[in-house]
């Protein structure tokens, strides 16, 4: 593994190709995966953990679950990419808009970078305003309209959080605390009839683990609805997730458009926005919005995606996520109190998070408090007892329908263990 890394240097920036992978928040030296199977992975060495990440969401049905393989096996015999339409686009489109019946129409994508870039553009031309308005501690992608801070105030102009971001796009872009009713008001009456629309992780999930309050996503159906605006739910992580018909489906909110990813190409490159037909109808070539993709539709991510999404529908899958999945939260907070350390955290289906603060978290502030140094030492030594979490607090957990209750039970004890050590 040493070799595998220093070589990873001198050929990716950091190391890794995606940012996280590096470890830099949690310490130590990133794992090398060799193979994942069920909810294990392994590492290039032969160590075995169980796994909480699956691939940060789409392993849902657990890892290279033979179904989905086989399905991938069938289409690979008849090509792995088409750039032109195929059946299979139809059968997945069809399956989606069955469980989220908001999205009458869609757009299948590459990623969950790039169906949120594409929708706000929608949203952008649908409406003729130009600024959005989105939430601190949630991510979109890494697009420059989303790499924006909110600065002193909810209502003041945004700041770009990346160099190579242009200040006249970061200040399109407008920001507020979630779970904050009266500070989304307040940007409304600062800037009326310029909002295009806000977008939102419903269940936060890129500033850790962080629920939405009572009434907080009623409220933002209202505003937007008084002033104009579309509200658009990135069920990235969400969609498939935490209910058949994802975060929509949980709370009975219905957006007007929605991004989804990761299930829906059961652990293949995927994603897709969609919304209310009047306003996908925008879209080239039905309409003068722009956006093309060769290798959208995939036939391979499309076969992966319907394998998974006809795995999910079976009796008793949610059922197990959300049993598997609390009985995990509710014995980490226990173990944290037996050794005591303050934490907090919570879980819906099959999808989790923790943090090390007494709490409550309710956005990124608060979560910003909570001991990150802590985090670290706890996720190095949860790696040596063989299991995987996300390398960083701000990051939520997955679980999925291979994990046993054995797995659960393993990962209490060890948590147990490491905690009694920090």
């Amino acid at each position: 593994m040493v070799q595998i890394l220093a070589e990873a240097q001198d050929l990716f920036p950091g190391g890794v190709n995606s940012p996280v992978r590096a470890f830099k928040s949690v310490g130590g030296d990133p794992i090398v995966f060799d193979k994942v199977k069920g909810a294990y992975c392994w590492d290039v060495d032969g160590n075995k953990y169980i796994d909480y990440i699956g691939s940060w969401g789409p392993a849902i049905v657990g890892a290279a679950h033979p179904e989905v393989l086989a399905a991938l096996h069938a289409q690979l015999e008849k090509g792995t990419s088409f750039g032109a339409p195929s059946a299979l686009e139809n059968v997945l489109g069809r399956l989606v808009r069955d469980r989220v019946p908001s999205v009458e129409m869609m757009r299948f994508v590459n990623s969950g970078t790039e169906a949120c870039l594409s929708v706000v553009r929608v949203m952008r031309a649908f409406t003729r305003r130009e600024k959005i308005l989105k939430f601190s501690g949630c991510y979109h992608g890494h697009a420059d309209q989303f790499l924006v801070q909110a600065g002193s105030g909810v209502v003041t102009l945004g700041l770009a959080d990346s160099p190579g971001v242009m200040p006249s796009t970061a200040a399109a872009t407008l920001t507020a605390p979630y779970n904050d009713l009266e500070a989304v008001r307040a940007v409304f009456e600062a800037n009326r009839d310029q909002i295009a629309g806000v977008i939102l992780e419903p269940v936060v999930g890129n500033a850790g683990y962080i629920e939405p309050q009572p009434g907080f996503l009623q409220g933002l159906r209202e505003l937007t609805h008084e002033h104009g605006a579309l509200l658009c739910f990135d069920e990235v992580m969400t969609g498939f997730r935490i209910a058949r018909g994802g975060a929509q489906d949980y709370y009975g909110i219905t957006p007007d458009l929605t991004t989804l990813g990761k299930v829906i190409g059961g652990g293949l490159p995927v994603g897709a926005y969609g919304g209310r037909r009047e306003i996908l109808e925008m879209v080239a070539p039905s309409g003068p919005v722009y956006q093309a993709g060769t290798l959208s539709g995939n036939p391979l991510a499309m076969a992966a995606g319907i394998a998974t999404l006809e795995i999910l529908d079976r009796p008793g899958a949610y059922e197990h996520l959300q049993a598997v999945t609390s009985r995990l939260v509710q014995g980490l907070l226990q173990a944290a109190e037996e050794t005591g350390h303050a934490a907090c955290g919570g879980s819906i289906n099959g999808m989790f998070g923790f943090f090390f603060a007494a709490g409550p978290v309710r956005n990124f502030e608060e979560a910003k408090r909570a001991d990150a140094a802590k985090f670290g030492r706890f996720h190095r030594a949860m790696l040596e007892r063989g299991v995987y979490l996300a390398p960083s607090q701000f990051e939520a957990g997955f679980t999925s329908l291979a994990h046993t209750e054995e797995d659960v039970d393993a990962t209490i004890e060890a948590a147990r263990e490491s905690m009694r050590g920090l």
